[in-house]
């Protein structure tokens, strides 16, 4: 049985903002951050905007709701703040505005961690979904995690899900 999906058609740039979210990170030692753009770059991506913001609630789900007005954007990724740790609130920001939610994201994500980290990786609250559509996806703020979920996960089927939520 092949694990490879079938190819899609036509490439397509996809438009993608990447949030880090962090107390101490700053753009100069946010490994996280600069894997995830240089991953969607290679890939053949945008950068829309890249930004760090402190682990609060209100800012994180206020950015969210500002980046999902910008009708050229197609995909939001945010790092950090998805753990247990009482300071990681991104998942509480985020998650009660998806519209809707891609459970497998989360469920693969967890079982690959699982093969690298073992079960620490049942911390981990990575999740995807829909906001006003634009493919939302909370990764961990570790380098490690930021890599296998794009490697394995978003920028393989990336290009595909943008166009099966544009009806392309």
């Amino acid at each position: 049985m092949s694990t490879v999906p079938h190819p899609d058609s036509k490439p397509l740039s996809v438009s993608c903002a990447v949030i880090t979210i962090s107390d101490t990170r700053t753009t100069q030692n946010d490994r996280s951050g600069q894997l995830i753009q240089e991953f969607l770059t290679e890939a053949g991506h945008h950068i829309f905007i890249y930004q760090i913001l402190p682990d609060e609630p209100s800012q994180i789900s206020t950015l969210l709701q500002e980046l999902g007005a910008h009708l050229t954007l197609d995909a939001i990724i945010f790092n950090g703040g998805t753990g247990i740790a009482p300071r990681d609130t991104t998942y509480e920001a985020v998650s009660q505005l998806l519209e809707k939610i891609l459970p497998g994201f989360g469920e693969i994500f967890r079982f690959l961690s699982y093969q690298e980290i073992g079960s620490r990786a049942i911390a981990s609250r990575a999740i995807a979904g829909i906001y006003r559509q634009k493919l939302v996806f909370l990764l961990p703020g570790s380098s490690n995690a930021v890599k296998l979920a794009l490697e394995k996960l978003i920028i393989p089927e990336l290009s595909h899900l943008i166009k099966q939520l544009k009806g392309a």
